[in-house]
């Protein structure tokens, strides 16, 4: 599918073409149609709350924080809050250092993160998915896009394809601080000429160009990594790393034998989607505003609200969620607080199916898993 596909019919032809004229960063905000919120609980108060919610974290869901945190003072009046919003790598470290009740974070903890509360108590902090990322706002946790060359006729990929192409062989891959060798695989599956994924003529026997960001350090498990390689850090030995994603997207643009996987807040000329499925019996689903909001498009990424339930005798607390910060979860996972993050308007409000999940997790109130791997 092409870009300029996606904007028209995101936005109708006349909106999409004063959008495509525009920088590329200034596309997404206002393409996707609200989203029917009417199936999310309202939020009626549980009990009065007062104080202070300390916060750490990302900068970038600041306005968000803002939003949330007015909507929840018209039924709390009482309530303050304390934000240090200084970037999502000291989100955890607040919490670690008990200096802040909620890690306010764009992506997911990285395995290396989770080791100074985990020591502390052998638990992990508990992530609650507050939205989703937005469709293609830069820093806003935007969904990654599979991009190829105009003229490539590829349409459609599985992740289990993805994986083909920008992984290689590994002996598993990091979920939490636990390795999972269920996502190890083998080189016999690596995917690096053309023809493996069915083309023909001047694609066939061609090698596959694989453009991305460039890799981060030990510990560090991307969302790429996380969906596509399960975790795994073993990349295709050709990857052309970017630091500056403009300079990837037009040299991309040259190359028909390329495929990158990348934000679309960088431009497009170009260049097309190409379409996702989880397996290969599908449905492919391309990237747009909606199918990144409805999370049927496997590569949308969610933000968090993380919180710990230990008390400072390294005991799980009761209760085991502080009042202030379950209060407050719960309003962000109303119809009221996911109407805010339709106000900030980058990132998107979450589907009523995760949002009953994520209340689930908040209200559970089973052992936490570290501890049963420990035996306790």
């Amino acid at each position: 599918m092409t870009i300029d596909t996606v904007f028209r019919r995101a936005a109708g032809p006349t909106r999409a073409a004063a959008m495509l004229a525009a920088p590329a960063v200034a596309i997404v905000c206002g393409l996707a149609a609200a989203q029917d919120l009417s199936g999310l609980p309202d939020y009626r108060p549980r009990q009065p709350i007062s104080g202070v919610i300390r916060s750490s974290g990302n900068e970038q869901m600041g306005t968000l924080m803002k939003y949330w945190q007015e909507g929840f003072r018209k039924y709390h009046p009482e309530a303050r809050f304390a934000d240090s919003l200084k970037g999502t790598a000291s989100g955890i470290y607040g919490l670690e250092m008990r200096t802040a009740d909620i890690a306010v974070m764009g992506r997911a903890m990285n395995p290396f993160e989770r080791y100074g509360t985990y020591e502390r108590s052998w638990m992990y902090p508990v992530e609650i998915e507050v939205a989703t990322g937005s469709f293609a706002t830069d820093h806003k946790s935007p969904a990654f896009a599979i991009l190829v060359h105009q003229d490539n006729p590829l349409s459609k990929l599985t992740v289990k394809q993805l994986d083909g192409i920008f992984g290689a062989q590994r002996g598993g891959g990091w979920k939490a601080l636990s390795w999972d060798e269920n996502a190890a695989r083998s080189s016999a599956q690596n995917i690096r000429t053309w023809d493996q994924l069915g083309l023909k003529g001047r694609w066939a026997g061609r090698p596959i160009h694989v453009y991305g960001p460039p890799l981060q350090g030990a510990g560090v498990v991307t969302f790429f990594q996380a969906r596509v390689f399960g975790g795994g850090a073993m990349w295709n030995e050709d990857l052309r790393e970017y630091a500056d994603p403009a300079h990837m997207i037009a040299d991309l643009a040259k190359d028909p034998y390329g495929i990158a996987y990348a934000a679309l807040s960088s431009g497009t000329a170009g260049l097309k989607l190409v379409s996702l499925a989880d397996s290969a019996a599908g449905p492919f689903v391309p990237m747009t505003p909606a199918s990144v909001m409805d999370r049927s498009y496997p590569l949308s990424r969610p933000v968090y609200i993380d919180y710990t339930i230990d008390n400072e005798k390294s005991e799980i607390a009761n209760p085991r969620v502080d009042p202030k910060v379950k209060e407050f979860l719960r309003y962000i996972l109303s119809r009221q607080g996911q109407q805010d993050v339709e106000r900030e308007g980058a990132y998107l409000p979450l589907p009523p199916a995760l949002v009953r999940e994520q209340l689930r997790k908040l209200d559970s109130e089973e052992p936490p898993p570290e501890k049963a791997l420990l035996g306790e």
